[in-house]
């Protein structure tokens, strides 16, 4: 375990724990002290991770939940409430496989039900876990909801017309809510990535950073790997991030771009760090965000 963990006497809980990507974040959080509440579609997957993080001197819960089911979702959230007190943190790492949505596929051979699949799952079960999630954060005027999307939310290479509509819909959506309920206290925040190509879900199609199936040019006839593993280093897709401190109300923030009402624009213990800005931070950033609330 960290040696100093910044999470202590926290609690977070992480839906879609038994794939790659909720699979890292959960044992991350756990190394920085939370105690998690880990879901899954299958509880062989979470079970799995639960054991580790166990095995390092943390705390995990696993059970198995739909996150497309929305009353599930929200009776699990108010367990977790009455059972500890308080929910902090709340990520949903759950999605389908890249195969699943046509992913290497352009627009105009893309079916219309592999465009559907990353709205219908990866958009809905992103706004029935937040949204059960703000319910209770607004109460208790406190908490983090963290969203992830990856660098085809702004377009950059061909055949990812699926999950880029999907991310795009999911930044838009981060801005709303927190929009809506940064003024109770709780932080919205989302996360892009460049591709993960050591997860499951895209592991299948991708060897050494390209497309083991080469891609299809626009009409041309001609073929071309498309690179998933770089991107412009300023530019969509690296290091970016889209969420919610510019919308607390100026009446809210303190001198120090803090939160009169006991929120803090740093997050949990001042140390997760301000996601107002749409690129990796700067020190002129920075200063601007903080300027944007003061």
């Amino acid at each position: 375990m960290s040696s100093t963990q910044i999470l202590q006497e926290k609690y977070a809980v992480v839906f879609g724990a038994g794939g790659s990507i909720g699979a890292a974040v959960a044992k991350e959080f756990a190394a920085q002290g939370a105690e998690l509440f880990l879901s899954g579609h299958t509880k062989p997957g979470v079970e799995s991770v639960t054991k580790q993080i166990a095995a390092n001197g943390g705390r995990a819960h696993a059970t198995v939940i739909d996150t497309l089911d929305d009353a599930a979702v929200n009776q699990y959230i108010d367990d977790i409430a009455k059972q500890v007190g308080k929910v902090d943190i709340i990520l949903d790492a759950a999605g389908p496989l890249a195969k699943e949505y046509g992913n290497g596929k352009n627009a105009v051979d893309l079916p219309i039900e592999e465009f559907m699949v990353p709205l219908a799952t990866m958009l809905k079960s992103r706004f029935i876990t937040a949204r059960a999630a703000a319910r209770l954060m607004i109460k208790q005027h406190s908490g983090v909801i963290i969203f992830v999307t990856g660098s085809p939310a702004r377009a950059h290479v061909p055949g990812a017309t699926a999950i880029g509509a999907a991310f795009g819909a999911i930044e838009n959506l981060t801005q709303n809510l927190a929009f809506e309920i940064s003024p109770f206290g709780v932080r919205v925040v989302c996360l892009r990535t460049l591709a993960n190509t050591d997860s499951r879900s895209i592991g299948h199609d991708v060897l050494a950073g390209r497309q083991t199936e080469p891609h299809k040019g626009l009409g041309d006839g001609t073929n071309r790997a498309v690179q998933l593993s770089e991107g412009p280093r300023d530019g969509p897709g690296y290091g970016e991030c889209t969420g919610a401190d510019r919308f607390r109300p100026r009446a809210h923030a303190d001198g120090n771009g803090g939160q009169r009402d006991g929120g803090s624009r740093a997050g949990l213990n001042g140390r997760l760090s301000d996601s107002g800005n749409c690129r990796k931070p700067t020190r002129e950033m920075e200063k601007r965000s903080t300027d944007s609330i003061s």
